[in-house]
């Protein structure tokens, strides 16, 4: 199936949406995406024809020559699906009868809580598509089950790829009040926490100068109301020195203890002398790196997600087609009726995954001789991301789920020297790549930049993380130097 208007390729096991069909495809593992999810999850839109058909291989097509498309490919990609097409005939599973081809309502209907929680993506991508606000699936569930993880998100990359606008959006539309989140600028000359907080003013014992930012009283309400989730968005967080203003932010939030105002027992002009850091209140910075710009420290780094933005061919291409509205206008409170149900999950309890522990144990276990392991806190991160981000995508892979965790949670923090991260990268490199005898043939052609011979697709199991990890590795080599955000 060719779909002109994304420039795309399908190869798929094909459903019929005018005939039912009779039988179903076994798929040797997990289910692949139907053509509408592939679609949704990366900001596509919907396909014009064949939306429950399921995806084999997707071919991105780079211009009008075809360039990209290889024959011989192809042609062995179709033979082999005709195998798998002439198998069922062949070797028939038998169906069982009481198996529908569909779901029944039923089953539907028996779960509601899983129905709910998954409407958090997709009623908000829905409104960002009418709000004119393009954004993947993959992208958006990422974000909300970061947020739901721990409430403090980073969104670094490229300046003017949209950071700002997807906290903005999603702020809008789950909250009934513009007084429910802030957007801050911050700015060069925030040297201690008084911009966020204000003061006490020393020439008049009992007043109190509040911040212009209106953070406090954005804390305070938040506090008041536990039931209505709440946003204060920094925007360019590293324009200052983060440690300086953001210190009691960052300790609050792993300690729980209070942050303390001012020495008075009783309230100056409405000011308590302390304030917590409420569960509801969710924090996000965005961070753009260049010469006028501060790093992070691995202290900042370890207490966020960090989510990653860049723009693809295809991304830039639709949108230099005209096909992408400038002007974005998120109808406020729209999702409002999802702000218990967010809530609720961000304070219900997060149970583990035996399958994202294992995989974490194998990262744990290769890294750890050579000094690069991880503490109990990211442990505990990436597990509860997983439970997540399972309950807003029951049908994401596991293997996904964890390249975002480990994307989000373990590349951030790995920064340095060439001779102190080559043997690092390298590690983690390969532990991106599926098990072989030759896996470390196949780091040595991937950091030379070469291609992987042999269908890479079935050699790659986080593809996220490698295509990051090799960016990091050749910024190593070129400027003996590398970090998660320069890369």
């Amino acid at each position: 199936m060719y779909y002109k208007r994304v420039n795309l390729l399908i190869l798929a096991y094909g459903v019929s949406t005018t005939n039912p069909p009779n039988r179903n495809w076994h798929f040797p593992e997990e289910r692949p995406p139907t053509t509408k999810e592939y679609f949704r999850r990366n900001g596509l839109g919907e396909p014009e024809r064949y939306p429950e058909s399921f995806i084999y291989k997707a071919y991105e097509i780079l211009d009008t020559t075809n360039r990209g498309l290889d024959e011989a490919t192809i042609v062995g990609d179709l033979d082999a699906l005709l195998d798998e097409y002439k198998g069922i005939f062949e070797n028939p599973i038998p169906e069982e009868p009481e198996t529908p081809i569909q779901p029944p309502p039923t089953i539907v209907e028996s779960n509601p809580a899983k129905t709910q929680e998954h409407s958090l993506v997709s009623k908000f991508l829905d409104a960002a598509k009418s709000a004119h606000y393009r954004v993947s699936e993959d992208l958006a569930t990422r974000y909300i089950a970061s947020l739901l993880t721990k409430p403090f998100v980073i969104l670094t990359g490229l300046s003017g790829s949209g950071k700002t606008k997807l906290a903005q959006v999603f702020a809008e539309w789950i909250c009934e009040s513009e007084e429910q989140y802030r957007i801050v600028p911050v700015g060069a000359d925030w040297t201690n926490r008084e911009p966020l907080l204000g003061f006490p003013n020393a020439l008049d014992r009992g007043r109190y100068v509040s911040p212009d930012s209106r953070v406090l009283e954005l804390m305070i309400d938040a506090e008041r109301n536990p039931d209505k989730p709440y946003f204060l968005i920094l925007d360019e967080m590293n324009m200052s020195h983060v440690e300086r203003y953001f210190a009691d932010f960052l300790s609050a939030m792993e300690s729980g203890e209070k942050i303390f105002l001012h020495p008075e027992s009783h309230d100056l002009e409405g000011i308590p002398s302390s304030v917590t850091l409420p569960a509801n209140l969710f924090m996000v910075g965005t961070v753009n790196i260049d010469e006028t710009t501060y790093m992070f420290s691995p202290k900042v780094l370890d207490r966020a997600n960090v989510i990653e933005f860049r723009v693809s061919d295809t991304e830039m291409d639709v949108f230099l087609r005209g096909d992408t509205h400038s002007a974005i206008e998120m109808k406020r409170g729209s999702g409002s009726e999802l702000g218990n149900l967010f809530i609720s999950l961000r304070n219900g309890e997060k149970q583990s995954h035996d399958f994202a522990r294992e995989k974490l144990m194998e990262f744990f276990r290769e890294l750890r001789p050579i000094g690069a392991e991880f503490g109990y806190r990211t442990a505990s991160e990436i597990s509860r991301f997983f439970s997540f981000m399972k309950k807003l995508s029951p049908d994401a892979e596991n293997d996904a789920i964890l390249d975002g965790a480990i994307f989000q949670k373990l590349l951030p923090k790995v920064h340095g020297s060439r001779s102190k991260l080559d043997p690092v990268l390298k590690k983690l490199i390969g532990l991106c790549l599926s098990p072989s005898e030759a896996q470390k043939e196949l780091v040595d052609v991937l950091i030379k930049g070469s291609k992987v011979p042999n269908e890479p697709d079935l050699l790659v199991r986080y593809p996220l993380s490698l295509e990051k990890l090799l960016r990091m590795y050749r910024n190593m080599t070129d400027n003996g130097f590398t970090s998660f955000a320069e890369a």
